[in-house]
């Protein structure tokens, strides 16, 4: 487990070192330049480039952002040169964990739930009804379900905030919208695990000792039925906490996702960069995170790991 633990950091930051390498050369081909706005002369463009080292080889260019990243130094906003790009991670990164976390578990809860249910009850109703649910929320986009929901309980109805994150109620809608989908996929995962699982020889013995159905299902079968479900986790938590670009420009949220639209509308070479290098980072540190919970639960991918290694 140490060998692949260690494989797998010195895999992430080889793959953080390509990201912020192919990251830095497309900002490049991005039409125009970070300073070019209504009624600036050339002349003043050419003179701010030229004091940000923009009319240097980009090779030079390159060289010097990366050796400023191994010293965390992700430089200054171009458009807010007041700002550096770590401080404006840190104001955004706050807000944007906070609905990602709700959301993760509100996912986690709901689909648990309804994969459980799903996959015990004997009423095939419950089953079409959680299956059509499912199905309806895993198959409408995060944008439409964030405007249906912004329509109804806001516009219409008047009973929730449309817009910031002042209050509790502020984050009902945007944590619904960012939830459905996750909750849908756990659902359908663990419901055709478990109900799997349910059919085993470890399960229908531990009945015939005269454990409860709850408790062999909850205490046993769930935590195998899991696995698979944890496979899809991390990349979903890392994607929900990175942020989601729309759903944050919808309810008008100050994170990651509408800072990250804000620099590259406004081509900011070096907070496109750190943003990109920063959210890399974090979906690298939870996949690792999630690979080694799974081990854990699981001892064939333990000895899967060992084997591995020799």
């Amino acid at each position: 487990m140490l060998k692949y633990t260690v494989r797998r950091i010195v895999t992430g930051l080889i793959s953080l070192f390509v990201l912020a390498t192919i990251t830095f050369f497309l900002v490049r081909l991005i039409p125009g330049s970070p300073f070019q706005r209504g009624g600036v002369s050339e002349q003043v463009v050419e003179a701010v480039e030229q004091e940000y080292g923009l009319n240097e080889p980009v090779i030079s260019q390159y060289m010097s952002y990366m050796s400023n990243l191994l010293r965390g130094d992700l430089g200054i906003s171009y458009q807010d040169p007041s700002n550096r790009v770590t401080d404006i991670i840190a104001r955004a990164w706050p807000v944007t964990a906070s609905i990602g976390i709700a959301a993760l578990a509100v996912s986690l809860l709901l689909g648990t739930i309804a994969g459980v249910v799903r996959a015990v009850t004997g009423k095939r109703y419950v089953k079409e009804l959680i299956s059509g649910g499912s199905m309806l929320a895993a198959g409408i986009p995060g944008f439409a379900a964030a405007i249906l929901l912004l329509l109804v309980f806001s516009v219409k109805l008047k009973w929730l905030p449309a817009s910031g994150l002042m209050t509790p109620a502020h984050y009902i809608l945007p944590v619904t919208a960012l939830s459905l989908y996750p909750a849908a996929m756990i659902s359908r995962l663990l419901s055709n695990t478990l109900s799997g699982e349910l059919q085993k020889d470890y399960v229908l013995f531990a009945r015939a000792k005269g454990l409860g159905k709850w408790r062999v299902i909850l205490v046993h079968a769930l935590k195998n039925s899991y696995l698979p479900v944890l496979n899809y986790i991390g990349p979903a938590s890392a994607s929900l906490l990175t942020g989601s670009f729309v759903i944050e420009s919808i309810f008008t949220i100050p994170g990651l996702g509408r800072e990250f639209v804000g620099s590259i509308t406004n081509r900011d070479y070096t907070l496109i960069l750190g943003l990109t290098v920063f959210m890399g980072a974090v979906v690298i540190i939870i996949n690792l995170f999630t690979d080694l919970l799974c081990a854990w639960l699981s001892p064939q991918t333990r000895r899967a790991y060992r084997k591995e290694e020799f």
